[in-house]
């Protein structure tokens, strides 16, 4: 069995999700229907898109990363949790044996899961970002030395990362405007959490009247609204963080709009591969919805919200990184983050590498309030820092799983942490309750998940109505009659 699984975490690795993903893809879009021509054509796009996520992001990690490194330098202060990215944990999880029985036996559940319709979200065309849940087993075993409670974890994460999804996939499909889809990658779905729950706190606020988007920036700015321009102020004042010891020198400046022009860039090309990523999911979720429809007849189920049949594609999240309010407020939180890892008492973690993965990180929030700017940040600066704590805590664990697995740490670093990762909320907490083995903390875990479960099968209609108006009372944001339904 262990030699099975090798080989397939081989194989898959050796292909990588360039050509496995697009593989995935042109098979779903068969299964759908979709002529055989479209579909190759929808692979191919998914290829290409995963491709330039990889290369713009491969390029522009080196530099965010010397810019923060120059801030942290600035100021003095040293913290002892490092985050070295999220890629040594995915080489960690892909190491372990409670790893590798997950991503073969976890896509097998999530095809069994959506089958008899305990989920309407469709989680294997996603396979890729199943090392989300890997992670957080290969490092409970790690701890606990306990497999089956470990791989139990994992796939306890599968369950309520799934009820999650299924939770904002209304609103993630709307605002983006990719029909019957949505996000469900681990490590970014639980912002579902805060959006919702603090959303009645921040409109208190008057954050909701609060005309801060890129709509209303393009409105009142002009030319210096539009992506492209606000890429480069951005940079700019990151750039400017980044240098405050050595503003008189000109390769300070020479760096300074070096980095503005590199953030202008991202911002700009970011959404033309967007584009091209999302066209590969297009032809399936239209086949989806004709087949939706078609069954629906002139029935009021025709109505997106009432059908309780709709189900939905799971995507990756870089289909929405380059939506405008998505990487404008990662980027507005890239020094945020920074900030507030400084000034935390008792904080240990120096948020670098995965900074960059903020876009990614907000956009569940970004669908659930329209795009509302003010409210992702607020929403980013509470749960994130909660998170800074969690990995904060986690990050001798996470360490210890990552040397023992085989996962390269940098020289010089006693303790690292992934902020993409292990600087979870909820998925800390939940990790926490499995590894003390208690089993009554255990069962209220999964008690917790079977009420929400239940009133998700029961109550999905209304809790969709009540996240769209949620979203459409932020004034300034665009409408429900301005985006697809």
């Amino acid at each position: 069995m262990l030699f099975l699984l090798e080989f397939i975490n081989h194989f898959f690795n050796s292909f990588g999700a360039a050509v496995v993903v697009p593989i995935m893809i042109f098979i779903i879009a068969l299964c759908l229907r979709v002529p055989v021509k479209t579909a190759v054509r929808s692979g191919l796009y998914a290829g290409v898109g995963l491709t330039g996520f990889s290369w713009i992001i491969g390029e522009f990690t080196p530099v965010v990363t010397k810019i923060i490194r120059q801030m942290v330098d600035n100021s003095g202060i040293h913290l002892p949790v490092v985050d070295i990215g999220w890629q040594a944990g995915s080489l960690a999880s892909f190491g372990s044996s409670v790893g590798l029985t997950f991503f073969v036996f976890g896509l097998v559940a999530e095809f069994i899961l959506f089958a008899v319709g305990i989920t309407k979200v469709f989680m294997p065309s996603n396979l890729w970002n199943n090392f989300g849940f890997m992670i957080w087993g290969t490092v409970a075993y790690y701890v606990t030395k306990n497999y089956w409670l470990a791989l139990g974890l994992s796939f306890f994460m599968l369950l309520y990362s799934l009820l999650l999804a299924e939770i904002q996939a209304d609103s993630w499909s709307r605002y983006y405007k990719v029909n019957n889809a949505t996000v469900c990658a681990p490590h970014n779905i639980v912002q579902t959490v805060p959006a919702i729950l603090l959303d009645p706190l921040w409109n208190l606020l008057g954050f909701n009247k609060v005309k801060f988007t890129p709509q209303s920036l393009q409105q009142r700015l002009g030319i210096l609204g539009e992506p492209t321009a606000l890429g480069a102020i951005l940079g700019l004042i990151i750039g400017i963080l980044g240098n405050l010891n050595r503003l008189g020198s000109y390769q300070a400046w020479a760096q300074i709009l070096q980095f503005a022009v590199q953030l202008s860039a991202v911002m700009t090309i970011f959404p033309l591969v967007t584009n091209v990523f999302a066209k590969a999911f297009t032809p399936l979720a239209d086949s989806i919805d004709q087949h939706r429809q078609r069954n629906a007849g002139s029935s009021a189920s025709a109505d997106s919200v009432n059908d309780r049949k709709r189900w939905f594609l799971a995507v990756d999240d870089g289909v929405g990184y380059g939506e405008s309010a998505t990487i404008i407020s990662g980027m507005i939180l890239i020094p945020i983050m920074v900030t507030l890892a400084f000034i935390l008492p008792g904080n240990r973690t120096l948020p670098v590498v995965d900074l960059i993965s903020l876009p990614f990180m907000v956009e569940s929030i970004v669908a659930l309030t329209n795009g509302n700017i003010l409210k992702v940040i607020a929403n980013g600066i509470v749960w994130f820092s909660i998170g800074l704590y969690c990995s904060s805590w986690s990050a001798a664990m996470y360490t210890g799983a990552l040397r023992h697995y085989g996962a390269v740490i940098p020289a010089g670093i006693v303790l690292v942490t992934s902020i993409n990762l292990m600087a979870r909320p909820l998925n800390a907490l939940v990790f926490a309750a499995f590894i003390s083995q208690n089993p009554y903390l255990i069962g209220s875990c999964i008690v917790v998940y079977l009420v929400l479960l239940v009133a998700l099968r029961r109550y999905r209609p209304q809790i969709w109505r009540y996240l769209r108006r949620m979203a459409d009372a932020n004034v300034g944001t665009v409408t429900a009659k301005d985006k697809h339904v």
